[in-house]
């Protein structure tokens, strides 16, 4: 049986083990919680490699992209580098390429007519793939990267100036305490509501879902009654809180196992793994190739 494990920086609550068969094997599914605990996920890690086919760092970035450049996240690079023998992958060749592919298969299915709708993707830099497509296909969109990630109340609303916005701060962004910049742990279950106009505006809420439930709106305000959430990784637990607020439609671009979509970083893993080949061997046709094989689609869920 081959084995995929994501460590993640999340709460322990999030953890699930399940089996499937992709293409006649057999693999078993994890996703383990450290708690943001940095020490005992550099442990795992160690304890990981060379025991499993492929693990995948959860909760935590080693890659931002701002347009075709890469940066790398300095605290996820020095655990990455800590396993020799086992690949390493953080879900980014799924995010310039499912997660893509998602946004195209929406609109071809009209399932979403982006050319009608207004979106809010809240951290292009780190849903590259989608953010750009997002942009070239909807009717207007705000990213939130400024507001989500930094906490700076600024909406930036063309793709160009995620751009340049990125070569200017990604460079000093990837070299903080990766706590500073995204929940991890408990932070993770925490809700506070924020930027309430922004998720009113929008007819369809994109990006990552630790950063859209960290602000989501009171069932209250109705700020998300009627909308589309497109995202992943997501537990019962965050469908009932989009359900409680009215949300009509989730979609996400990895498959639901046993209740619960998995984080990108795995089905990387689960790609990489079939494929045979290192990460950095990995070119965005392999990846669509076996995605292809596997008649991989998007879940869509109706919540009303």
């Amino acid at each position: 049986m081959k084995r995929v494990v994501s460590v993640s920086l999340g709460s322990p609550r999030g953890d699930k083990t399940v089996t499937a068969s992709f293409l006649g094997e057999k693999f078993e599914i994890s996703r383990v919680g450290t708690n943001g605990d940095m020490r005992r996920y550099a442990e795992m890690l160690q304890e990981l490699d060379g025991a499993v086919d492929a693990i995948g760092l959860g909760g935590i970035d080693r890659y931002l992209f701002a347009g075709s450049r890469r940066y790398t996240i300095r605290d996820a690079d020095k655990l990455a580098r800590l396993v020799r023998k086992t690949p390493v992958v953080d879900g980014s060749g799924i995010k310039n390429t499912l997660e893509r592919e998602t946004i195209e298969w929406l609109q071809r299915e009209h399932i979403v007519d982006f050319g009608t709708k207004n979106v809010l993707v809240v951290c292009a830099v780190d849903r590259f793939g989608m953010g750009e497509v997002i942009g070239r296909l909807a009717k207007s969109v705000v990213y939130g990267d400024l507001m989500f990630a930094v906490g700076l109340p600024v909406p930036i609303r063309k793709w160009a100036t995620i751009k340049f916005l990125g070569s200017l701060l990604l460079p000093i962004f990837t070299r903080l305490p990766f706590k500073w910049v995204y929940p991890t742990g408990e932070k993770q279950d925490q809700i506070t509501p924020k930027y309430e106009k922004y998720f009113r505006w929008a007819d369809v809420v994109a990006g990552d879902y630790k950063l859209i439930g960290r602000y989501l709106p009171t069932p209250e305000s109705g700020a998300l009654k009627g909308k589309t959430v497109i995202t992943n990784t997501l537990t019962q637990t965050d469908i009932e809180h989009l359900r409680e607020r009215g949300a009509q439609t989730v979609v996400t671009s990895t498959k639901e196992f046993d209740g619960r979509t998995f984080a990108t970083n795995v089905v990387e893993g689960i790609i990489v793994t079939l494929v045979g080949k290192r990460p950095d061997e990995m070119l965005p046709e392999d990846y669509m190739d076996m995605l292809h094989k596997l008649d991989w689609k998007p879940t869509v869920r109706r919540l009303e």
